[in-house]
């Protein structure tokens, strides 16, 4: 009889046990790798993709941008501005809950109200927290210490700005806007890194740092699909493989179900040389690409004034002219780039933001165009002309020789010098480069986010103009642009800035990036948008 009660209990235990593993692999897990690690999962830090992609799971902020990059409601379910684009006013849902978490006490959670708006803003602009995104509120209106964000009510929010700037709104829907409960900063202080507590679609579970990040469903998130409540997923796992060949390898073996961008080292196994998906994946993987909002570019400290070079070392107008007509940027991109990216004809303001013209072509390959140039600066064939120096990271090398190789033909010099990354940032900051590779990737979707980085005002180190340009014209149009609501006026400044710019050709542009996902085919509901943003919550997997 004992005997027949204990077989009982334990056929009922490992039936028990099979039940749990049918239901924990009935779960839908979205798998994706991050090379670049994540180094905090608070959003007052989110400054570079990895930290962005995560933080967008756990965090909302008043408002959100669609695949289209256009401007939707979030927390805010509406918004006006005034007349004179100076006063924001949002007026929130009252649905929106915190993630539980042991900050609230025995109440676990509460709802998001305005004065969190006003705590999590004021957080950012705090210099004790020294968040990277406080430049986001430069414009806000102060009366001495205090910044105008105002609490009307529970469900009221406004700010008001010193002076119009058009591209505010898309501002607010950056990471560093979001919304954060100021008991879970108490509780959790500098923990609040590890231990983040949003309102998004996902919750944070287990990080182990540098291997493995888990996020779970949050059962209350506030956001539908028709009349299904998101997000689809029951979870997201997160690897950190600082080895992309290896993250490579684990997403063909159908380990991971997402990857973002291409590297040399699988490029070719993956794309073919006109950049489509290799055959012999077609039936495994699917390709989403776009065009990015990512500028890549060959940077010339112009400025005379500035000490940091000697003269010797400046590169002159008619010779930055004759650079940018040197080379085949369609070759460039057909051969070293497997067709991934457009080339770099129109100016800095990269495809796919609404003023970028594609029928204005400023720079194409003509080599008698730049033998002329360069006769006409008293260098005819290159001679006496000395040699320049391009400062770069290891990564864009092959990019670098192929402009050298080009360059070579009309007698220029062109030499090559790699740096650590960290190295090239740090000189680009101050100034100390007087040729040098960079990329500027959107931080919101205006053009004014580009040609910020030739306005005088902006001179490095205190802003992102790297190559110290100045030329009246184009700060008065910058600032006239700037008090102009009306968009198709402004765009037409915009356009006007930038024949501006490549006049005068304080830049080389190289290409514009294009957004690469490869999904396993069991993925749906994977987007695309030309800011890269990952966003999960309508992804699902069959």
């Amino acid at each position: 009889m004992k005997k027949g009660i204990f077989i009982f209990f334990l056929c009922l235990a490992v039936c028990s046990s099979c039940n749990e593993r049918k239901k924990e692999a009935s779960k839908t897990v979205f798998r994706y790798n991050e090379a670049a690690n994540i180094t905090s999962l608070d959003p007052a830090f989110a400054r570079d993709q990895a930290i962005i992609w995560a933080t967008n799971q756990l965090f909302n902020g008043l408002v959100q941008l669609d695949d289209q990059l256009i401007i939707r409601p979030c927390i805010a379910r509406s918004w006006e501005i005034s007349a004179d684009g100076r006063l924001y006013t949002f007026h929130l849902r009252t649905d929106v809950f915190f993630h539980q978490s042991p900050a609230f006490g025995k109440l676990k959670t509460r709802r998001v109200t305005a004065a969190d708006f006003v705590y999590s803003f004021n957080r950012i602009v705090d210099p004790s927290v020294a968040s990277p995104g406080a430049w986001i509120f430069n414009n806000v209106k102060q009366t001495g210490s205090r910044f105008h964000f105002i609490a009307i009510n529970d469900s009221t929010f406004s700010l008001e700005l010193k002076r119009t700037f058009p591209p505010f709104l898309s501002l607010l829907s950056m990471q560093y806007c979001s919304v954060i409960p100021q008991e879970a900063i108490r509780f959790f202080g500098s923990r609040f890194r590890s231990n983040p507590v949003g309102t998004g679609p996902f919750m944070i579970k287990m990080w182990k740092e540098g291997v493995k990040l888990v996020l779970l469903k949050n059962p209350d998130y506030f956001e539908f699909d028709d009349s299904t409540r998101l997000p689809y997923l029951d979870a997201v796992a997160i690897t950190f493989l600082p080895d992309k060949q290896s993250a490579f390898l684990e997403f063909v073996k159908g380990n991971l179900d997402f990857m973002s961008g291409i590297d040399p080292t699988y490029k070719d196994e993956l794309l073919t040389p006109s950049g489509k998906l290799q055959p012999k994946y077609e039936k495994e993987i699917s390709l989403i690409t776009q065009p990015y909002l990512n500028t890549e570019y060959l940077g010339f400290l112009v400025n005379q004034e500035n000490p940091t070079t000697s003269k010797s070392e400046r590169v002159n107008k008619p010779i930055r002219q004759a650079i940018n007509y040197a080379f085949d940027r369609e070759k460039m991109i057909r051969y070293l780039r497997n067709n991934i990216g457009t080339p770099g004809l129109q100016g800095i303001t990269p495809k796919g933001l609404p003023s970028f013209d594609s029928s204005r072509i400023f720079y194409h390959y003509d080599p008698e165009k730049a033998r002329a140039l360069l006769a006409s600066a008293g260098y005819p064939g290159g001679r006496g002309l000395p040699a320049i120096t391009l400062t770069s990271t290891s990564d864009y090398l092959d990019i670098c020789k192929y402009l050298q190789h080009q360059v070579a033909g009309l007698g220029i010099n062109l030499e090559i010098e790699v740096s650590p990354p960290a190295a090239v940032k740090e000189m680009k900051a101050q100034a100390k480069l007087p040729f040098f590779r960079a990329s500027w990737i959107a931080d919101y979707p205006d053009a004014e986010n580009y040609l910020s980085l030739f306005y005088s005002k902006n001179f490095c180190p205190r802003g992102p103009n790297y190559t110290h340009f100045s030329n009246p014209g184009f700060d008065r149009l910058y600032e006239r642009a700037m008090s102009t609501i009306d968009d198709p006026t402004r765009y037409a400044m915009y356009r006007e800035m930038e024949s501006i710019i490549m006049e005068e050709a304080p830049v080389v542009i190289l290409y514009y990036d294009q957004v690469l996902r490869f999904i396993r085919k069991d993925v749906k509901g994977m987007g695309n948008n030309p800011m890269n943003l990952l966003t999960l919550k309508r992804v699902r997997k069959l």
